[in-house]
């Protein structure tokens, strides 16, 4: 089987080449070529060590960072009829661990020298590099079979540990035995589901059965990638994937409020299933964008707080979407999510059961203010992933109920109703010069002025609602 190399992979390992080392694509990008994916960066591995790497791509005189070909035999649009590159030099981003970054016309490209690990201390970093001239030695070190492959045009491929193989056969499988693994490297566990589930493979037996004596580790890695690998899991093909993150037990380590969503069971005719069982379904049921995935893994998170069981034995959670916002917001920073994530998943869980009653025009406005109009359209998707990961329960209904709030809205937005303070015909100003101190009085002015456009839209002009502020009507008894 022979790959197409990009030219700017193909001259980096050229030009190791013509310097008498060994230089091979590698990794995660060798893996993508081979699934006919995309790769989103391009490792190369070389029997060259760190600083000959810097001699070969030599840098210019006088302190600069930059670059120039050593020759115009050398440069890239020479004797290989590879294009003229403006600018190529290199920086040092991890060369105690054998890595320099290649710079081709603003492009980066990791060259890391064959390494043997060290003893790993913490879970996650080797106390030690020693750099070897064995690819082989250097492929051993590496997480899973699938990752673990070298390739260049003149060698073809270089697969010890059969990742071609496993690639046809959809398995994820450790190189070598998975105790080491995971041993050396925590999130490596993590790592394995969310590669099952972004490429719809499934875990080795032997691999998997290593995550659950081994999960307490991941207690050890940083938060910020816990977040990552859980994020990319979450917005992959499958995230039904984070039903094994809890069979396997790392959810009780990253995510145990996740843990009592699957331990909960839900007695009531509207559902099927645990709040974890639940959970799961409705992630498979919104587009795989990230605040949207989020939203359905937590919005049902206070529910194991929540549950009240009546004299019929229905269980009923009464308040959880309030409660579930303020535990998303816990959790999200916990897992150190921006800001703005934590503000946009926390107020589609708050909404994400509130339902307008009837369906008018005018409950619908109220409902957009009560919400948050930044809420919408992806409150809607929202709400369909939840009612198709309920039972069949009154489910043609619910949809249906849920079309005409769609409908009602998209008339709304049709229209430009005022729906909030920006949108009112009268500002703070407005009522300063109609002779209204400065001071709070102005905001319930205007807060009261809003709740009359909530109701009657057509009063939103301001000769109307200064004529009516004149006239007394939002006066202290209003």
């Amino acid at each position: 089987m022979r790959i197409n190399l990009p030219e700017k992979v193909l001259f980096i390992i050229k030009k190791l080449q013509q310097a008498g080392y060994d230089a091979y694509a590698v990794g995660g990008c060798v893996r993508d070529v081979v699934l006919g994916r995309e790769p989103q960066d391009w490792d190369i591995t070389t029997s060259a060590k760190p600083e000959r790497v810097k001699e070969i791509f030599r840098r210019a005189g006088g302190g600069d960072s930059r670059m120039t070909c050593a020759s115009e035999d050398e440069a890239p649009h020479g004797k290989g009829g590879f294009r003229l590159f403006s600018r190529c030099y290199t920086i040092d981003t991890g060369i105690q661990h054998g890595t320099v970054t290649v710079m081709l016309d603003h492009e980066g490209f990791e060259v890391t020298t064959y390494r043997i690990d060290g003893e790993y201390e913490d879970a996650r970093h080797p106390k030690s590099v020693v750099f070897t001239a064995d690819l082989l030695e250097d492929l051993k070190r590496r997480d899973f079979t699938i990752n673990a492959m070298a390739y260049n045009d003149e060698t073809g491929f270089v697969d010890a540990f059969d990742g071609l193989g496993d690639l046809e056969r959809g398995v994820i499988r450790c190189v070598g035995k998975a105790e080491d693994r995971f041993g050396e490297d925590a999130l490596r566990m993590l790592r394995a589901v969310r590669f099952a589930a972004q490429l719809g493979f499934e875990l080795d037996p032997d691999t998997r059965a290593a995550i659950t004596p081994l999960a307490g580790n991941l207690s050890k890695i940083s938060a910020e990638r816990i977040q990552t690998e859980l994020v990319r899991l979450l917005t992959s093909p499958h995230p039904e994937e984070m039903r094994a993150v809890y069979e396997t037990g790392m959810a009780d380590v990253i995510l145990p409020e996740f843990s009592r969503m699957m331990r909960t069971p839900q007695h009531n005719p509207h559902h099927c299933g645990s709040v974890g069982e639940h959970t799961i379904r409705s992630l498979s049921e919104v587009p795989q964008e990230r605040v949207l995935r989020l939203t359905m893994l937590f919005h049902d998170v206070a529910k194991p707080d929540c549950i009240t069981q009546d004299e019929d034995g229905i269980d009923h959670f009464h308040g959880h979407p309030k409660l579930g916002a303020e535990m998303t917001g816990r959790i999200l920073r916990r897992l150190k999510f921006d800001n703005d994530t934590i503000t946009r998943v926390k107020a589609l869980v708050r909404a994400h059961d509130d339902r307008p009653l009837p369906l008018t025009e005018r409950n619908v406005r109220r409902a957009i203010y009560r919400n948050g109009e930044a809420q919408y359209p992806d409150l809607f998707a929202v709400k369909r992933a939840d009612i198709l990961a309920q039972s069949d329960y009154f489910k043609k209904e619910k949809l249906e109920y849920l079309e005409e709030y769609e409908r009602i809205y998209r008339v709304i937005q049709e229209k430009e109703e005022c729906l909030s303070l920006k949108d009112l015909a009268v500002t703070g100003s407005d009522l300063i010069e109609a002779g209204l101190t400065p001071g709070p009085e102005i905001g319930r002015v205007l807060n009261l002025m809003l709740q009359e456009v909530l109701d009657e839209p057509e009063l939103n002009r301001r000769e109307i609602l200064l004529g009516r502020y004149r006239g007394n009507l939002y006066g202290e008894d209003a």
